[in-house]
C-alpha cells in the first residue's frame, strides 16, 4: 500500500521494546494522522520483523483492533486495507486475535460509508486461516445485522461451507444451517434487496453439495412453513437438485 509505506520508515536499529512501545504510543494517539502513522509503522514491522509482531500479537491487537473501529473513517479503512496485508504476513499467528478481528470486520460491514464498506467486505475475512472460528464468529453475529451487511456474511458463510464441513460438519450443523433456516423462515428479514433469494439459493446449494441427503433429513426437523419454503422454492430446487 504505496500510502502506508510512504508514511513511516524503521530506524535501523532500535530496540525491540522501544519500538513495541512507540507503536502502541501511535495506535492509542489523540490525533487521526499520529494514529495512521501507527497503522503504518505495523505493516512495516510485519514485513520487516513479522517474528516479532508474532511473539507480541495480543498486545498489538489490543490496540490494533480499535483502530479497525476507529471514530475516523480514514484511519479506519486504513487499518482495514492493511489488515488485508497483514493476513498475508502472518497467517498461522493470527489464531490468537482471530475472533477479536473478526468482529471488527463484521462490524464495519453495517458502515454506510462505501469506502468503509468495501475494505471490511473484501476478501480478507475469508482468507484468514482458522476457518472454523470464523464460521462460527459469522453465525453467531449473523443476527446481529441488517441490509447488505447481513447479505454479506451470508455470502462469506456460504464460501467456508465447503472448507469447515471437511474439517468439522458439526459446525456446519451447529452454524450455517440455523443461518439457511431463519433465511427460508424469517417473511421479514432486515433487508431490501433483489439479491435475497439469489444470496439463500447459493448457501442453500453450497450444503447440499457437502451435505447431499443429510440436508434433506435436517431439513425435515424443521418447522413445516420452512419446509414448505423449501419445497416450493423453484430457484432453490433447480440450483442444489434437492428431492425433498
Amino acid at each position: 500500500v504505496g500510502i502506508t509505506e510512504s508514511l513511516v520508515t524503521l530506524p535501523p536499529a532500535v530496540d525491540e521494546t522501544e519500538m513495541l512501545q512507540k507503536l502502541y504510543s501511535l495506535l492509542e494517539a489523540k490525533g487521526f494522522e499520529a494514529r495512521m502513522e501507527g497503522v503504518a509503522l505495523l505493516l512495516a514491522l510485519c514485513k520487516n520483523n513479522p517474528k516479532l509482531i508474532a511473539t507480541n500479537i495480543v498486545q498489538i491487537f489490543d490496540y490494533f483492533v480499535l483502530r479497525i473501529s476507529d471514530t475516523h473513517k480514514r484511519v479506519k479503512q486504513m487499518a482495514l486495507d492493511v489488515l488485508a496485508e497483514i493476513v498475508t504476513i502472518l497467517k498461522d499467528a493470527l489464531n490468537p486475535v482471530i475472533i477479536r478481528v473478526v468482529e471488527g470486520i463484521v462490524k464495519n460491514l453495517n458502515s454506510k460509508d462505501s469506502g468503509v464498506h468495501a475494505a471490511a467486505s473484501a476478501e480478507t475475512c475469508v482468507s484468514l486461516v482458522d476457518k472454523v472460528s470464523l464460521m462460527k464468529e459469522f453465525s453467531h453475529r449473523w443476527s446481529q445485522l441488517s441490509g447488505q451487511a447481513l447479505l454479506d456474511v451470508t455470502e462469506r458463510i456460504a464460501e467456508l461451507v465447503e472448507g469447515v464441513y471437511a474439517r468439522s460438519p458439526e459446525v456446519i450443523q451447529r452454524s450455517a444451517l440455523p443461518v439457511l433456516w431463519s433465511l427460508l423462515g424469517n417473511k421479514a428479514l432486515p433487508v431490501r434487496s433483489a439479491n435475497v433469494r439469489a444470496v439463500i439459493t447459493r448457501l442453500a446449494s453450497a450444503l447440499y453439495n457437502v451435505m447431499g441427503t443429510k440436508l434433506k433429513k435436517c431439513a425435515a426437523s424443521q418447522p413445516p412453513h420452512v419446509l414448505h419454503i423449501l419445497q416450493k422454492s423453484d430457484q432453490v430446487l433447480r440450483r442444489t437438485h434437492l428431492r425433498i
